[in-house]
This record gives structure tokens, C-alpha cells and sequence, in this order.
């Protein structure tokens, strides 16, 4: 396998070295979108440029057919045939066609018409290279550019590019749109992160290492789906690497996305590559399912970073209770706020369960890792991942790799066919020192994974050894019992007016004086509540005089001498005097329920984490007893949890200076400030 990498990382230096002329390119485009300054701001000019730039795509790849499509289709008119669609796509050689007359060329020919001719020209395209324009929201912007006389100008500045696959091919048009986007989308909404295209050759590594010799077979379907699939980058990288590895295999790409844009860009690379884009879906995965009951190989994507999904709360709550483990979100809900792991299981209900199995890898913030207390929706998530026995590993990125974000990012691998020496362990990688800083910061992305560092990290990952940036565990080794460890309510009783004047804040109490009847019959409830409220005043007041280390005794008495004068002690009240008189005190007695069980005190209520691998009573015994002797677990109350503490692993402790190194330095620099001062001085 280690050989299959060298070849797999040789191949990716080579076709990095053609990428590097992708820059050219956009810059020159970049200088194209500055032509729409004063009509357009800066942050819209993306609204215009990228669907030009699919447009002169599809312009350079029809190019060569466009002469005999239109015959073609001249034909089929005259014989009145009706569903041409095969026939044109059989001329044009491509899984689309255009019967307008127009291309970029002949537009430039007629400057006055040019509006008309332009529509006419996109109206041409065939219905599924049609809709890739429509949802860029285009036909909106002809008018405008029109109007501002842009239209020609940009028209003309698209003809001199030369887009054909031979000249551009489709990881350096990849590379284009990736750049563009990220210089759009620069103010964009908050968790859109846009993956560099390193992050991408690392992730595919990851999914494919395991399989890189059964690869190499003859006769291989493969299918990949991201369901959060951006501009199709993820997936055009994994197809790129499974060719490499296997020109002969079947690659069927699958993929879904909710923002309209990079959905018509990522179908438009499909289309031109030659894959079916109906598998290219535009909605939202959690609600519509665009490949509902279809299962995959291989899956990898890069959600939304803490994006919530109130929304789609409805939907995904409905399924969760009605479905269970038959639906997709069986395992639980993470918190509004951030959907991420519920991408995560809508791909785990997407694995194939035959003996090959799948693998996934998608990119995380740190935030699921650890967030949620036992028996929260993540921590089950966490759980029910784990105890399956899918998470293979993680791998921690350097910071500042994203165009949009400068946060920590963690790549979970994910498979429900690990291999015999990964059963039951879960492999950690700290990759946070691969990297090499960039020399121009492209928004927050200041750093870079080279090709040997990501040759380093395989090797790492794939050797499956323990060392200093990589550690082994047991699943069990992330989990743990939450144990609720509680002491005895110990209530101490003397009636003073502070404690009295507590029962005016105790709704038992108050509700003395309140009735739900209305007029005189309500009044008289009420003027009734309220001689009684002040017969008990007076009552504990006739206890003035003494104290009770007991609440036993003092409810002894308390009730003797309200019987005595006709008042009940019902629960409610009971609840209210004990509320507003007891204190608690550490020297009184231990109140106690019907049954004489202690009572547990909420105020002194805490919890503990044992790792599954310890016995919770052997370390009650010794961590917890010896300091509060008087405590017990509520076992009624115990919950498993699942964290992964990633950077607990990997800490590395950094000695504190000594004092007399401290007392040096700052010596050195009150001197340094006394000299600067008498410059100043004199």
C-alpha cells in the first residue's frame, strides 16, 4: 500500500505543477469583473461573472460540434420529430447541445441586437444546460448590463478567454471557480467555507487508502456522494484520484446542494466531464433528500461550520420520533445552533452494508468532538457512532487553512468495515504543525499543506503506529459513566421576622389568598386566605423562643399547634414554612423521607465523569467518600456519555520560567525605558 501511496502522491506533485497556471487565469477574469464597477458593488459582482465563465465553458466544449448540431437540428424539424434530445447530444458528442445560431463570436457581430441575440443564444441551450443558467438568477442582470453599456464589453473580454478542456482542463477550471468564489464570498454568510483543494487531496487519501489495492482491479463501479457538495470540488477530486489509480474504472458521482450558485457550477462540471447530472441535486439534504434510499461507497463533504437548522427543526424532529433508527437521525439531535452532525448521520444511513462496507470523511469544527453532556443529542450521536464500532479516525489540520475561517478543523473518518487491526480502536493524528506559511494570505487562509506533507500524514495514518503525532485508543477509552453524586438536606429551624418575611415569597403560601371564583364568592375566599395567613404568623411566632436541629421535631410541633387552632398542614403549605423558615446547616440532622431514606440536597448536588474502564464504586470509594463521607450516588440518575478530548492527548507541558529569569527581563526593560526617557528629556 505504501508503494500504491508514492505513485498516488508522485501523481498529485505532477498535476500540481499544471495547476500553478490556473492563476493567470484568474486574474485575468478578476480584471474582467472590475469592468462592472459603479453598476455593481464589489460582493456582486460574482452574480455576473461566474455564470459568464459557465457560459463561455459551454461555448468552448460545444464549439467544435456547434456547426452540425445545427444542422442536425434542422433536420429533425423538417421530419417534425419532436424529442430531439438524444439526437443533438449524439451530434454535439457532450450531454448537452445549443441550436442557437449565436456563440460568443457571432454576438460580437451585431453590437445593436446584442440583449436580444444573448437570450436567444442562452435560450438555445438544452433543458438541463438551460436550468444551470437559471439558477445562477442571470436573465436579470442582461438588462442591467445593457443598460450600463456592459454587455458587449463583458462579452468581448469572455471571448479572448479560451476555456476548452483541452487548454483549461477540469481540475484547472476547479481551481478557477474555487478562487473566484473565495474572492466573492469573502463577506459571505458565516459557516460557508470553501475547502482548499490540499484539505481536498488529504481527504481523498483518507477515504480511498484503506482500498488502494482492491482499486487497482479491473471492471470497478465506484459511487461518491457529498451531500453538501459546494461546487462539485470534492467530488471532482475524488473521481481525478480513482481514475489515477484505475483509468478503467466506472466513477459515478452523486451530490446535492442548497445555495443555487455553486449547485449550477458544480452541475455544469458534471456535465462537461461527462457525468450524468441529473445526480446532481439542488435542495436541502435534510428535508429533500435528493438520493433518498440510494447507498454509496464512498461519501466526504465539508458542511456548514455551527450553521443552525431551525428551519428544518420541524421536518427533522417529526422523522427523528417517528422513524427512530429507521430514519435517519434515530441516534439523536445535536443543538439547534450548529447541524453538523446531523450531516453525519444522514451519511452513515447512506453506507452500503455489504461486505465492502463504506468509508466517509468530512470535515468538523472542533465543536463536535465534545459538546453535549452525557445523554445530550450529541453525546448519544458520539455513542452510537462509537459503540458501532464506525469511527476509525481523526486527523487535526493546522489552523488558518480556510479562505473564511481561521478555526481548528478535525477530518473524521468514518467506515462500517474497518480492517482486522482497527476493530475496536479509534486512531488519533495531530497534523496541527503540517504546514508551510503562505506568502500572500488569501482572506483568513494563511497557511498551506505541501504534497510531502501530505505524503507524511498518509504515512502516518496508514502505518497505524504510535508515535508523536499519532495516538491509538480503545473506543471505550472515550467514553464514560456521568455519575450524580448527592448529600444529605440537613434544615436547621428558628423563627425570626427575616424568616417569617420569607413566606411572602412562597407561592404556597401566597396562593392562600387567591381564588379562581369570581365576585362576592371570590372575595370572601380571598378575605378568608388572608386571616389565615396571618394565624399562622402568629402562630410560628409563638415559637420565637426556640430552635430546632430537626426538621422531624420541628414539623412535630409546628403541626400540634396549628391542630390546635383548626389548620390543616397540607404538602403545599408544609413545603412553604419549611422553604422559608429551615436554613440549611451542616451540624443539623439528616431530613429524611416516609421510608427514612435521606433526602438528597440539591445545593450540594454534583457529578463526576469515570471512564467506562474504571468500577464507579472503586472510585467513589477513593476519590469522592474520603472527602464527603456522607455522600451516595443516585444510580437512578447515571448516564453514559462520549467525548473525544483531542488536544488532552496531544498536550505537551511547557516548563514555567524560573523567578530569576522573570526579575532579569524586566530589569532589562525598566532600564531599557529609563535610557529612552532621558533621550526624551534631553
Amino acid at each position: 500500500r505504501l508503494v500504491i501511496l508514492d505513485n498516488y502522491i508522485y501523481r498529485l506533485k505532477y498535476m500540481s505543477d499544471s495547476v500553478e497556471n490556473f492563476q493567470e487565469k484568474v486574474n485575468l477574469i478578476w480584471n474582467m469583473a472590475e469592468l462592472l464597477r459603479g453598476a455593481y458593488k464589489k460582493e456582486q459582482y460574482g452574480e455576473v461573472i461566474l455564470p459568464m465563465c459557465v457560459l463561455r465553458r459551454f461555448d468552448c466544449v460545444l464549439e467544435s460540434t456547434k456547426k452540425d448540431v445545427l444542422k442536425e437540428y434542422e433536420d429533425l424539424e423538417k421530419q417534425g420529430i419532436k424529442n430531439k434530445d438524444d439526437f443533438l447530444k449524439a451530434v454535439s458528442g457532450q450531454k448537452f447541445y445549443n441550436v442557437s445560431k449565436y456563440d460568443f463570436e457571432k454576438l460580437l457581430k451585431d453590437p445593436e441586437n446584442i440583449a436580444d441575440n444573448f437570450r436567444n443564444y442562452i435560450n438555445g441551450f438544452s433543458p438541463n444546460a438551460k436550468e444551470i443558467i437559471d439558477n445562477f438568477g442571470f436573465d436579470k442582470h442582461i438588462d442591467k448590463l445593457e443598460e450600463n453599456d456592459l454587455l458587449f464589453l463583458i462579452i468581448k473580454e469572455f471571448s479572448k478567454v479560451d476555456f476548452h478542456p483541452d487548454v483549461v482542463s477540469n481540475i484547472e477550471m476547479g481551481y478557477i471557480f474555487e478562487d473566484l468564489i473565495r474572492r466573492f464570498s469573502e463577506h459571505g454568510e458565516a459557516g460557508d467555507h470553501y475547502t482548499p483543494r490540499e484539505v481536498i487531496k488529504l481527504m481523498t487519501y483518507l477515504l480511498l487508502c484503506e482500498d488502494k489495492e482492491e482499486l487497482t482491479e479491473d471492471g470497478l463501479v465506484v459511487s461518491i456522494y457529498d451531500p453538501a457538495c459546494g461546487s462539485g470540488g470534492m467530488l471532482s477530486e475524488a473521481e481525478k484520484s480513482l481514475k489515477e489509480l484505475n483509468p478503467s474504472t466506472d466513477v459515478y458521482l452523486f451530490g446535492q446542494e442548497l445555495n443555487p450558485e455553486s449547485y449550477a457550477i458544480c452541475k455544469a462540471d458534471m456535465l462537461i466531464k461527462g457525468q450524468d447530472d441529473s445526480n446532481i441535486v439542488r435542495g436541502n439534504s435534510f428535508t429533500q433528500d435528493g438520493h433518498k434510499d440510494k447507498k454509496f461507497r464512498y461519501m466526504l463533504s465539508n458542511p456548514p461550520f455551527g450553521v443552525e437548522w431551525k428551519k428544518e427543526r420541524n421536518f427533522i424532529l417529526k422523522e427523528h420520533e417517528t422513524l427512530g433508527f429507521d430514519g435517519r437521525f434515530g441516534a439523536g439531535l445535536p443543538r439547534v445552533s450548529d447541524g453538523a452532525l446531523l450531516f453525519l448521520q444522514h451519511m452513515i444511513s447512506k453506507m452500503k452494508k455489504d461486505e465492502k462496507g463504506s468509508r466517509i470523511v468530512i470535515v468538523f469544527n472542533g465543536s463536535p468532538l465534545f459538546t453535549g453532556d452525557a445523554g445530550s443529542g450529541e453525546s448519544e450521536i458520539r455513542k452510537w457512532i462509537i459503540e458501532n464500532d464506525w469511527l476509525e479516525g481523526i486527523v487535526a489540520l493546522p489552523t488558518d487553512l480556510f479562505y473564511n475561517t481561521g478555526i481548528p478543523t478535525y477530518l473524521w473518518v468514518i467506515t462500517n468495515r474497518k480492517s482486522k487491526e482497527r476493530r475496536g480502536k479509534i486512531q488519533l493524528v495531530n497534523a496541527t504543525e503540517f504546514y508551510v506559511k503562505m506568502r500572500k494570505s488569501l482572506g483568513n487562509k494563511r497557511k498551506e499543506i505541501s504534497e510531502e506533507q501530505i505524503r507524511e500524514i498518509a504515512r502516518i495514518y496508514i502505518n497505524f503506529e504510535e508515535n508523536e503525532y499519532c495516538k491509538i485508543f480503545d473506543n471505550e477509552d472515550f467514553g464514560y459513566y456521568k455519575i450524580t453524586i448527592e448529600r444529605p438536606l440537613r434544615l436547621s429551624f428558628k423563627i425570626t421576622e427575616d424568616r417569617i418575611n420569607n413566606l411572602w415569597n412562597e407561592k404556597g403560601f401566597l396562593n392562600l389568598a387567591k381564588s379562581k371564583k369570581k365576585g362576592a364568592e371570590g372575595q370572601k375566599e380571598i378575605e378568608e386566605g388572608r386571616i389565615l395567613q396571618e394565624k399562622i404568623i402568629s402562630i410560628l411566632k409563638t415559637l420565637e423562643c426556640k430552635e430546632y436541629n430537626s426538621r422531624e421535631i420541628f414539623l412535630k410541633d409546628l403541626k400540634e399547634l396549628l391542630k390546635s387552632n383548626s389548620i390543616k398542614l397540607n404538602a403545599t403549605l408544609q413545603k412553604a414554612i419549611v422553604n422559608a423558615i429551615g436554613e440549611r446547616d451542616e451540624n443539623a440532622e439528616i431530613c429524611r423521607d416516609s421510608k427514612g431514606n435521606p433526602e438528597p440536597d440539591s445545593e450540594l448536588r454534583d457529578y463526576e465523569k469515570v471512564l467506562l474502564k474504571e468500577d464507579i464504586y472503586e472510585y467513589f470509594e477513593r476519590e469522592v467518600k474520603p472527602h464527603v463521607p456522607d455522600a451516595w450516588i443516585d444510580e437512578s440518575k447515571t448516564k453514559i456519555g462520549y467525548e473525544i478530548p483531542f488536544t488532552r492527548h496531544f498536550y505537551k507541558y511547557t516548563p514555567l520560567r524560573s523567578s530569576e529569569e522573570i526579575k532579569k527581563e524586566i530589569m532589562e526593560l525598566e532600564q531599557s525605558l529609563i535610557e529612552k526617557l532621558k533621550r526624551v528629556l534631553n
